[in-house]
């Protein structure tokens, strides 16, 4: 350490029982502390401070600085061999010594208490959310006295004047009557003093001290009417078990008010800066946002430099359940409103763009902190992409998923998000494929009972698939259009060759025309109907996932009320992914497997054989024979009245015949 600076980077500063880890630098203007968790820098003046106490507390050391105005600081966490470096330190440069307070680590303190009342006081403190345990309440009892005329009023009258309370006493600055506010929700009448802002609405009050603002924010809406002003509060507003770290209020735009401040003249120019003025005229959210800034004073953060693909400054996106807008600040980032999130950029760990669970027209934004907390904004469209990747880029946070395919623009988005799902294993995918292998397998063993379609062929029109009953269909369409599709691309090759000029896209429009008057020349078919499978027939047993799948469905429905079908058999592959204990269900599985291929085995032997009606009669080469007519006995048909389909197909049999004996016969010579 030099002789003139002391760093210490992990204190606590105590305040009000908590313990706020930090970063503490004394050096010869004063003393820093940054707290780690709200980034705020606190500075004490080196002239303002004037005593330096030393002790013992739970986390080692403590050293305690007296101010001159009767403000107490508090860090912890310092070491015994500390105290030498701290005590030359005070000396040499505020000219402070260090003393050592010895406490009273076992036994009895005994101390005095004397009270002065006729009843019962209750003091109430308010609760600190960042300590494990909060001092809530004291109770004290004022016995009647005859000697002393001290009263309860006295008692508090008392407590009033030695504790640090505010009250609502005195006239305010201003008042704004019925604002609208997100956080808490209502219409609040607000009462501006200059200590503390006040909030009146229809069921609860609220009293806000000015030292419990972190920040202040003024971020417009995506509809360009309204701007929102919010405050950010530490420790918040309660009211029950409700705590607000926001305060929400929502101003529009082209509203104006005219206030007069009831502030003297040497005030507004000596405590004030001239900041603000006897009369303030102009839109309301400008003129509370100058308020503001004058009697917290802490800065107001607005949006900087980006700008979504509609040239807004805010993301429409959902947390949870309910929708919101996200906004890129220049150190952070600030949702509002259900429930309202900020996050500084120091505090971020990494950041993940992912594909969201529903379409594909919006992708998730995952923003992860450093102690281990992650904010899912999902729903963001898909054109918001580029300028959200350029903005992370640009404030050099770290991207989880950088190292896949990445140009910059809004087109690579499906590249990128598919690239990433491809390399991720879908055990519900790879559950179904393994049932259709395995399902494919017990029909090759001895299922032959079960119809397929070895006919269809999705490839070939309907006019292609072969009648059922047809007793001479044709192979292929290529024997009536004069060949195949490869032999029409060998063809159109060999014409390009030998110099024909005919461009593609002529050849394209020449087979669509042909091949759409050779569909309309051909008779429409009839389907090959399915056979229906025996009812006694054993059913196929359920896998060990989807026996987990089962039980586990109806909790996954109420764990994600909002999810379709698809969103939920994806989470479930997701889980059974990770899932530890397998084994239990796949061995659940393989007794019913192990069953029903027992039933299998007793159903294919004692199975009766397929009913005569049920098979498919064919139609004989030769021609029918002569039927004789119930009514009229010996009369029959003759030749001549046979069918001219069969006939004309035996002509054309022996035609086809005789065509392959001269080929034959042409090879031959």
């Amino acid at each position: 350490m030099a002789g003139d600076v002391l760093e210490y980077p992990d204190i606590a500063q105590e305040v009000k029982g908590a313990m706020n880890g930090g970063r503490l630098k004394l050096s010869s203007q004063g003393v820093l502390f940054k707290n780690n968790k709200t980034g705020i820098v606190e500075q004490i003046r080196a002239e303002d401070i004037e005593v330096g106490k030393w002790l013992r507390a739970a986390r080692g050391y403590e050293l305690k600085l007296f101010m001159k105005n009767g403000t107490v600081f508090k860090y912890d966490g310092f070491k015994d061999t500390d105290r030498a470096d701290l005590a030359d330190f005070l000396k040499k440069q505020y000219s402070v010594e260090l003393e050592d307070v010895e406490l009273s680590i076992k036994g009895w303190n005994w101390g005095s208490a004397q009270f002065n009342g006729k009843n019962e006081v209750i003091l109430e403190f308010h609760q600190n959310d960042d300590a494990e345990v909060s001092l809530m309440e004291m109770r004290f009892y004022i016995p009647p006295s005859e000697n002393s005329d001290t009263s309860l009023e006295t008692f508090h009258q008392n407590v009033m004047a030695k504790a640090d309370i505010i009250q609502a006493t005195g006239d305010a600055i201003t008042s704004l009557d019925q604002i609208p506010c997100l956080t808490p929700r209502g219409r609040y009448d607000i009462k501006i003093f200059p200590t503390f802002l006040q909030l009146h609405g229809k069921t609860f009050d609220y009293k806000i001290p000015y030292t419990t603002v972190l920040r202040l924010f003024l971020l417009p809406h995506k509809d360009q009417r309204q701007m929102l002003f919010v405050v950010s509060l530490d420790p918040p507003i309660v009211q029950g078990q409700t705590r607000y770290h926001f305060l929400i209020m929502s101003f529009s735009k082209e509203e104006t008010i005219s206030l007069d401040l009831n502030i003297a003249e040497e005030d507004l120019e000596q405590k004030y800066d001239g900041k603000l003025q006897k009369e303030m005229v102009g839109p309301i959210f400008e003129i509370v946002s100058r308020l503001m800034k004058a009697l917290v004073a802490r800065k107001i953060t607005v949006p900087g430099s980006f700008k979504d693909s509609k040239g807004h400054q805010a993301i429409t996106c959902s947390y949870k359940s309910n929708s919101g807008y996200l906004y890129p600040l220049e150190r952070g980032f600030m949702y509002v409103h259900k429930p309202p999130i900020h996050v500084r950029f120091d505090e971020v760990a990494c950041v993940n763009f992912a594909r969201g669970t529903g379409s594909t027209r919006y992708f998730d934004f995952e923003i992860e902190r450093k102690n281990g907390d992650v904010f899912v904004f999902s729903s963001i469209e898909k054109d918001d992409y580029s300028s959200l990747y350029e903005f992370v880029s640009n404030k050099k946070l770290r991207v989880k998923n950088r190292g896949m395919k990445h140009k910059g623009k809004a087109k690579d988005y499906d590249e990128l998000f598919d690239s990433d799902d491809e390399g991720m294993h879908d055990a519900y995918l790879e559950q179904m494929k393994a049932e259709g292998r395995e399902k494919a397998d017990d029909d090759d063993d001895g299922d032959s009972d079960s119809s397929s379609d070895e006919d269809f062929n999705p490839d070939q029109s309907a006019s292609d698939v072969a009648e059922e009953y047809d007793s001479n269909p044709s192979p292929s369409s290529g024997s009536e259009t004069g060949g195949t599709k490869s032999d029409e691309e060998d063809q159109d090759y060999e014409a390009k060759e030998e110099g024909e000029i005919e461009t593609q896209k002529e050849v394209k429009k020449r087979k669509k025309k042909e091949k759409k008057e050779t569909s309309e020349r051909k008779p429409k078919k009839k389907k090959k109907k399915k056979q229906n499978e025996d009812p006694n027939k054993p059913k196929r047993p359920a896998s060990g996932y989807m026996l987990w799948l089962n039980e586990t469905r109806s909790k996954l429905k109420e764990k994600y009320p909002d999810f379709g079908v698809a969103d939920i058999a994806k989470k479930a592959g997701e889980i059974w992914n990770k899932l530890d204990n397998k084994e239990e269900w796949k061995e659940k599985a393989n007794v019913l497997k192990e069953k029903y291929q027992e039933q299998m085995k007793v159903y294919n032997e004692n199975r009766p054989d397929e009913p005569p009606e049920k098979k498919p009669k064919k139609k004989s080469k030769k021609p029918p024979t002569t039927t004789v007519s119930p009514k009229k006995q010996g009369s029959f048909k003759s030749k001549e009245y046979i069918s001219s389909e069969d006939s004309s197909a035996s002509e054309e049999e022996n035609k086809s015949k005789g065509e392959e004996e001269e080929e034959i016969n042409n090879s031959d010579k």
